[in-house]
């Protein structure tokens, strides 16, 4: 049978275990007087990042846990992993909300619980092909930016001990709008840093998640279709474990405003054609090159009479906001190496002028509410951060397998 976990390990990040079980041993004891006892909110827990959160928190053992996602259906498997796995404690107080996080009813849940200790916040536009036209663009900045204030608005009301948001590493000097929507994101929490802890954290592709393109993969050999992917774009992967212990550590051990990053080399870096090669040869195929999706959809028929010639097409990303290789600290900033044996902290941030940060808010509602396009949302967005070198091709990854 196969095993994802053992192939992540083996082929993907190339580490036996979890590469924070280190820093994780030897903060057991703050972990456990930050949470033990705690009441918790997890948003967008189903998902993948945010469910691998809850599993590494549950053995700290919280008061309770309230888990909010829009996707029902998530939720429901969410439960049913928690109840089916041998020494998972799961609180007395265990409830599932599929809802928004900017809907009025969260908001009265979130009033009648009289807020939380610990709230993680995991609901996230991640997908650059998010960004097709203005409306896949509005939808993206509301869940990512502006719906933020809306949540931070509330727990102002309600202030808990540890606020922790995912950012990206694509936040880092960011050519995609998704990657600038999270360094924006970024600054939105912080401007609150003055009544509340908040923490984040950059990392890199969850291997195998939920959407992701290697989870493509699966689903594509599962019906015997062909592969396609990029072949030079370089990404750090870790594995859904290590997704959610990073996160525990940033909120449960990060000094506010602090971002957590892996210390990752470049050498680590893996290409998505070279998973999908590694993945056939597991499965017992061998890739069969082809020039084109079309002809790789036509081979592919092959393998319903038993061929074990996979046909792929793997070719030079040529989509918008494809960044060649990832990064996680920018020039400008400062990150302590010291302080974990596999984390790094970006340490020294301010807090934003909130100011500035309502007056970009004010620009982006007033541009979506009168009609705009995706070229002047990308201007806006430079207007706020003069970093941001937009990547701009005209096509999108929905024209691809």
């Amino acid at each position: 049978m196969f095993n994802l976990d053992g192939f992540i390990n083996e082929y993907v990040t190339k580490r036996p275990g979890s590469m924070f079980y280190a820093d994780i041993e030897k903060n057991k004891e703050a972990l456990t007087q930050g949470i033990e006892g705690r009441t918790v909110l997890v948003i967008g827990g189903a998902g993948s990042i945010g469910s691998s959160f809850i599993k590494a928190l549950l053995p700290f053992k919280p008061a309770s846990l309230v888990v909010v996602d829009t996707n029902e259906n998530a939720l429901a498997e969410l439960t049913r992993d928690l109840r089916s796995t041998k020494g998972m404690y799961v609180p007395e107080e265990y409830i599932t909300y599929p809802m928004d996080f900017a809907s009025p009813v969260f908001e009265k849940m979130f009033r009648e619980k009289g807020g939380f200790d610990i709230v993680g916040n995991f609901s996230a536009h991640k997908h650059v092909r998010s960004e097709k036209d203005i409306y896949s663009v509005e939808a993206l900045l509301q869940n990512n930016v502006l719906h933020a204030k809306l949540l931070l608005d509330l727990l102002s009301e309600y202030p808990p001990h540890e606020y922790f948001c995912v950012s990206t590493d694509k936040a880092a000097n960011p050519v995609n709008i998704m990657g600038a929507s999270k360094r924006i994101m970024e600054d939105v929490i912080f401007s609150y840093s003055d009544s509340f802890p908040v923490k984040t954290a950059r990392f890199a592709n969850v291997a195998f998640s939920n959407g992701s393109l290697p989870a493509g993969f699966l689903a594509r050999i599962q019906k015997l279709q062909p592969l396609s992917a990029p072949s030079d774009v370089r990404r750090y992967f870790v594995s859904p474990e290590e997704s959610g212990q990073i996160c525990l550590l940033s909120c449960i051990l990060g000094e506010n405003r602090a971002i957590f990053f892996p210390k990752l080399e470049e050498a680590q870096m893996m290409t998505f054609d070279g998973i999908a090669r590694q993945l056939l040869k597991v499965q017992g195929y061998e890739a069969l090159e082809c020039d084109s999706d079309s002809e790789a959809i036509d081979k592919a028929q092959e393998l319903k009479n038993g061929s074990r010639q996979y046909p792929v097409h793997f070719s030079v990303s040529d989509t918008s906001g494809e960044k060649a290789y990832e990064e996680f600290v920018t020039d400008e900033e400062t990150a302590d190496y010291d302080r974990f044996t596999s984390l790094g902290v970006i340490t020294g941030k301010k807090i934003p002028d909130k100011a500035e940060v309502l007056k970009l808010f004010e620009k982006l509602d007033v541009a979506f509410a009168d009609g705009t396009t995706k070229e002047e949302v990308v201007r806006i967005m430079k207007e706020y951060l003069p970093n941001f070198e937009h990547i701009e091709t005209g096509k999108s990854l929905d024209s691809k397998m």
